[in-house]
């Protein structure tokens, strides 16, 4: 039986780190304040799995000036909460609450005149002026004005400022190949971020600029201008590792615990398909996890996990809700508490080898984590 003071046993949880996501923010502000630049931390897509809230609670004390996200339900979801730093919204369309996201005071980004007119719009139907950063193309072409729409976007919006309507606080853009330095994208991207932050001051703007995404931040001290937007790397997973080490903590811990033990013999399969067999007689863990918690089916015989101390390999495929480790003649009990990934201090995987394995990159790990019957643990002190 198990005793009274043992830790209770995790089906399947994410332990996030506040101590590690404010150590990296410290580490990258602390760049950033060589350059005299402000740092907006991005926790778009709920923190990228970390939790929006938290994160952006731990970072504001760790030396962020600003927040940044993609949608306004995530901007005013962090204004019902309380938070009431500078924050920038990216990607919006027409029906969002646009006079919302301005009463709220948040700052709203401007690729097109279509863009521009809803938040002129919304500003005058609430009475507020609304602050926006105006978004140049340079080469990603994903959201962003193109070079051609740019003079007269800028005219507009100077025009609108003019009339109170709105702030332009900052001109903007978003890098391609910042996590490949070297790469000729990132220098042709700064021209003609430079030509389009010159047009918006020959229209009488007086913008501020902001360029540099984690891996820019990191590499590029030159396109620091001012304000970064950090994202990846504030939870620990560095974009540029073949930089060397920049000395980021990974905040994000998925953990399980063995539900059952057995024994099989030698010639005995597992899981569906019978794809793997035992060569020898072998002790087996079954841990309560599967690809509808976030263990990708694809790495069917391909991973391993750290239990009771020691690497062991997850053998025959991922089931929804299930995963059988190996433990050959090692005694493992019910309860023993499974890492499936984590910063890797005790030997654990990490995302980013899920993520080598996978052919992917550990964004989509680490933000792909949260479902439905995932438990999600903020702890604000180091004690895994």
């Amino acid at each position: 039986m198990s005793g009274m003071n043992e830790p209770p046993a995790y089906r399947a949880d994410l332990r996030i780190d506040l101590a590690a996501i404010r150590h990296n923010v410290a580490v990258l502000s602390g760049h950033a304040n060589e350059s005299g630049a402000r740092t907006m931390v991005v926790v778009k897509s709920d923190g990228y799995g970390h939790g929006a809230s938290a994160v952006a609670e731990a970072a504001l004390r760790s030396g962020a000036d600003w927040l940044g996200v993609a949608s306004i339900p995530e901007a005013l979801g962090l204004r019902e909460r309380g938070i009431s730093a500078p924050l920038l919204c990216w990607l919006y369309q027409r029906g969002d609450d646009v006079a919302g996201a301005v009463r709220a005071g948040v700052d709203l980004s401007v690729s097109s005149e279509a863009r521009l007119h809803d938040v002129v719009t919304a500003a005058e139907s609430t009475g507020h002026t609304a602050r926006i950063h105006l978004k140049i193309d340079t080469g990603l072409h994903r959201n962003g004005a193109p070079a051609e729409s740019w003079e007269r976007l800028v005219a507009l919006a100077a025009k609108a400022e003019a009339e109170g309507t709105v702030e332009v606080f900052a001109v903007w853009s978003h890098l391609a190949c910042a996590d490949e330095p070297g790469h000729p994208s990132i220098d042709t991207q700064a021209e003609r971020f430079r030509l389009a932050h010159e047009q918006a001051l020959a229209a009488g703007l007086r913008p501020l600029r902001h360029l540099a995404n984690s891996a820019a931040l990191l590499t590029r001290p030159d396109l620091r201008f001012d304000m970064v937007r950090p994202g990846i790397a504030v939870y620990g997973l560095d974009p540029v590792p073949q930089e060397g080490d920049h000395g980021l903590r990974p905040a994000m811990t998925f953990r399980s615990s063995v539900a059952l033990t057995k024994r099989i013999a030698a010639g005995e399969s597992v899981s569906y398909g019978h794809n793997w067999t035992a060569p020898t007689d072998t002790n087996l863990a079954l841990v309560p996890v599967g690809y509808a918690d976030g263990v990708p089916r694809s790495l069917s015989d391909r991973f391993s996990v750290l239990l009771g101390g020691e690497r062991r390999p997850v053998v025959g495929r991922v089931c929804m809700d299930q995963i059988v480790v190996r433990c050959d003649d090692d005694q493992v009990a019910e309860g023993d508490e499974v890492l499936l990934f984590g910063p890797g201090d005790r030997g654990e995987p990490t995302a980013a080898e899920w993520a080598d394995e996978l052919g992917t990159i550990h964004y989509e790990i680490v933000t792909g984590m949260y479902r439905p019957r995932v438990t999600r643990t903020v702890v604000a002190e180091d004690t895994l």
